[in-house]
């Protein structure tokens, strides 16, 4: 069991696209149960990236392509996993803000966010503070990740806390916010509970926020 573990994570850690799935339907064909498929060798292998990424041994090119290898076998065991009733680690929205059309920063740390376990719906680019807030109601996720590139957008973030506030629904979910022109001292002036400088970042900070 363990060899064929070993070697979906060193596909995705060294970014083997063309082998990931065929190693994935193997260890499936064995009867690796999904779950430990995911947590013993997808999850594994991209805390190895993360570590890497945040020592400067990789950069975001090739964290993309980790994730997006991650992701190929990850589609793979998403059905068995549902057939198993499996539990996720919780419910990320993930945005970025009204005005703001860029997206990947955003992607890549979704793709971390579901290598880590969490269930991750995206609510894509130029999200509007009623589109956040009425998600925020209807899914009631644990978690709300909201990014921004631009400046000139970065108000829209305290924006969606206010709202969520002013409906009553800030108590019973986490803001994390990110991206370039984001600081921690901004996260903290707006009232968000964390702040992700990177993807690796933001996996942690939503591992600590859920536990």
């Amino acid at each position: 069991m363990s060899e064929i573990l070993d070697r979906i994570k060193t596909a995705v850690v060294d970014r083997k696209r063309d082998e990931i799935q065929d190693l994935v339907n193997q260890a499936v064909a064995e009867g690796i149960p999904a779950e430990t498929v995911v947590n013993e060798a997808l999850i594994a292998a991209m805390d190895v990236v993360g570590r890497r990424f945040s020592s400067g041994e990789i950069f975001v090119p090739e964290m993309l392509v980790s994730a997006l290898t991650m992701k190929m076998g990850l589609e793979i065991v998403k059905p068995l996993l549902v057939g198993l009733g499996a539990t996720s680690r919780g419910t990320i929205l993930m945005g970025t803000v009204k005005g703001d059309l860029h997206d990947i920063g955003k992607n890549i740390v979704i793709m971390m966010l579901e290598g880590a376990g969490f269930k991750v719906v995206d609510l894509g680019v130029d999200a509007t503070v009623e589109k956040v807030v009425n998600m925020v109601e209807e899914l009631k996720p644990e978690i709300v990740g909201l990014s921004a590139l631009l400046t000139t957008t970065m108000p829209e973030m305290q924006s969606v806390i206010q709202t969520l506030q002013g409906r009553g629904l800030r108590d019973k979910v986490k803001v994390i916010v990110g991206g370039a022109p984001v600081d921690a001292k901004f996260a903290e002036k707006i009232g968000a509970d964390g702040y992700g400088r990177d993807a690796t970042e933001a996996v942690e900070l939503a591992r600590r926020l859920v536990a």
